[in-house]
């Protein structure tokens, strides 16, 4: 599922460093250190920079890379001039791939799970370490009204694959708005599998008072060497407070 993703700005005749060794605080028989590299040609001999990714199979979907984190990091790798110097919160950010390469790039992060999965935060924990970068994290369950919400005024929040159980659409999208809300000009930025339609995010979009800025094939802008490895219908899309906008 995790596929080590493209990089850099060093010179092609520099062979990447090795991948690293398991986390030793890493407990069981399915751990393992994904490499993700992020540069211009997208290719692991000339890479810009990278971020290793503890992941553990036998655990719930929070302690592996999604596809769509995959998609979502690329993004925000070639947009990252607009993520430089932002505060930025990634809800459900699980191995939080997305989030640390905004971190990466410098933007101020705070990564959030669901408050009710300690292992989870734990290993976001870890992975930040390993990366020696420095998130906040956060424990944060979506439409819970907890005083560390009401602290948060990002500029930009992100979620890959957080449209993943429709029971869970409601509680996201009253923490999304309420976030933007929160935050004058604020944008939500996310990635997810197209498995029951783009119909019904639509639809919710429309009744918390969203908008569409922009509706993407996330295999449009993502390096063929990446893509490769991926599947699935992958829609990237940005929302907003409703000004009466539509997608472009």
């Amino acid at each position: 599922m995790a596929a080590a993703a493209a990089a850099s700005a060093a010179s092609p005749s520099n062979s990447p460093p090795p991948s690293p060794p398991p986390d030793p605080l890493a407990k069981g028989t399915m751990i393992t250190v994904s490499r993700h590299y992020f540069s211009e040609e997208s290719t692991e001999d000339s890479h810009c920079f990278h971020i290793d990714i503890i992941e553990n199979m036998e655990e719930n979907y929070g302690m592996f890379v999604w596809p769509c984190s995959i998609i979502l990091a690329e993004y925000v790798w070639q947009q990252r001039s607009r993520f430089a110097g932002k505060k930025l919160v990634e809800l459900g950010a699980g191995t939080s791939l997305p989030g640390l390469v905004a971190a990466k790039v410098g933007a101020d992060v705070t990564l959030t799970d669901d408050l009710h999965k300690p292992e989870v935060l734990e290993n976001m924990r870890r992975i930040c370490n390993l990366n020696k970068l420095d998130c906040k994290i956060l424990g944060l369950t979506w439409g819970e009204w907890d005083a560390p919400l009401f602290e948060l005024q990002p500029d930009i929040i992100l979620g890959a694959d957080v449209f993943y159980d429709s029971t869970d659409f409601d509680d996201l999208f009253a923490t999304v708005t309420f976030l933007l809300q929160n935050s004058q000009g604020t944008v939500f930025i996310t990635t997810y599998h197209n498995r029951s339609g783009h119909h019904l995010i639509e639809f919710l979009m429309a009744k918390w008072g969203l908008k569409c800025l922009k509706l993407l094939d996330g295999f449009s802008f993502i390096p063929a060497q990446k893509a490769s490895s991926l599947q699935g219908n992958i829609q990237l899309v940005e929302i907003a407070l409703d000004d009466r906008t539509v997608c472009q």
